[in-house]
């Protein structure tokens, strides 16, 4: 009977417990719906057109022994490895630093793998109606997207990293990219999230302009595409760690430097030029223009930033260079998302940074120090 008594209040309670939830639930502000609308070529257009054509009067394993080759040659002096990297880490259990090593060593091998890397010029020769402007739309608008449903950076690197593997093997028509922009994310998300948006969330910011049908076709269509491969080392994979080491001289976490990183790696997401760059190499690339922001007359790379990615400044110039750009805005100025997102005081502001115009030529030189 005491039994008995125990369940009816055990069942009780967690009737109460739904009732209390789908309340809290039903009373959360209605969603904001983002209209895409159909993607045209942007090179010329002000940013008022753009808001009008585009988004209208809505808001907005183990390691191998087999030698890997990679397009950026990582190569390590003697000096640079009796340079204990890891022991710096050894404060903060979330880096393992007693597996970093081994760890990073194998993202390394895993992000040069074919099958995880997008053809570094897919728009020319993939691609017949599909341009770098229209895809730098599409990934800026996806920002909002992610910002709405309160989504994980991470999740925002692995749905433009899907975008970009999908088209270097699939031909569509910019009518359809906007929908393989939301089955993309609606599959990151199942990647990442403890509580991904349904179906119907994504159809619903598209304002319906695609069926719950055709976005689960496009999300099987991207699957079978991706072999089934949704996990990939991102730039945000390879940025934590950089940031650790970058702090170095720090007592304490510097979270502008932190922020700041976030954000110029989220411009780099926009540029269509950034594609052929391994994510650990945009990851250094960032370190290296967040530090030359805050101390531009040091030199921002230093041996352990050297020992723990593996680049030399020299190997960095170009990726730097063209965030540099995006940063002052000489690239990309019509794509305003990840702008105004890092102009939040949660952010620290850090978009509102700038650096200098111009970037010494000494400072891509080895680093000596």
């Amino acid at each position: 009977m005491a039994d008995q008594e125990n369940f009816v209040r055990v069942t009780r309670l967690a009737k109460k417990r739904a009732a209390e939830a789908m309340v809290q639930y039903l009373q959360q502000p209605n969603k904001k719906r983002v209209v895409l609308g159909e993607i045209q070529d942007l090179s010329n257009v002000s940013i008022n057109q753009i808001e009008e054509k585009v988004f209208g009067s809505e808001p907005l394993k183990p390691k191998t022994k087999q030698t890997i080759k990679r397009k950026v040659k990582r190569s390590v002096t003697e000096k640079e490895k009796e340079f204990d990297v890891d022991a710096k880490l050894d404060d903060d259990p979330q880096m393992c630093s007693a597996y970093a090593s081994d760890i990073y060593d194998y993202l390394h091998q895993m992000e040069i793998e074919k099958k995880r890397r997008p053809l570094p010029d897919y728009l020319e020769k993939v691609q017949k109606d599909v341009s770098a402007n229209m895809r730098g739309v599409l990934v800026d608008w996806l920002v909002e997207v992610a910002d709405e449903y309160k989504l994980l950076s991470d999740t925002l690197y692995l749905t433009v990293s899907y975008i970009d593997r999908f088209l270097s093997v699939n031909v569509i028509p910019r009518q359809r990219l906007q929908l393989l922009g939301v089955s993309s994310m609606l599959i990151a998300s199942k990647y990442e999230e403890i509580s991904p948006p349904h179906v119907e969330d994504f159809c619903y910011i598209t304002d319906n302009t695609y069926t719950t049908k055709e976005v689960v076709k496009m999300e099987a269509d991207v699957l079978k595409c991706l072999q089934f491969e949704m996990g990939n080392p991102t730039t945000k994979t390879f940025l934590r760690r950089f940031t650790k080491i970058a702090q170095e001289d720090c007592k304490n976490p510097d979270l502008q430097l932190e922020f700041l990183g976030f954000y110029l790696a989220e411009l780099s997401l926009l540029d269509y030029n950034c594609v052929k760059f391994l994510p650990s190499l945009v990851a250094a690339a960032v370190i290296f223009l967040s530090r030359f922001t805050f101390k531009p007359k040091s030199h921002p790379w230093s041996l352990a930033l050297q020992c723990c990615s593996g680049y030399r400044a020299a190997d960095l110039k170009e990726c730097v260079l063209i965030i540099h750009d995006l940063q002052l805005s000489r690239r990309g100025s019509s794509l305003t998302a990840v702008r105004e997102k890092y102009k939040q005081h949660k952010f620290k502001c850090v978009s509102t940074l700038s650096s200098p115009l111009e970037i010494p030529d000494s400072f891509f030189e080895d680093t000596r120090q």
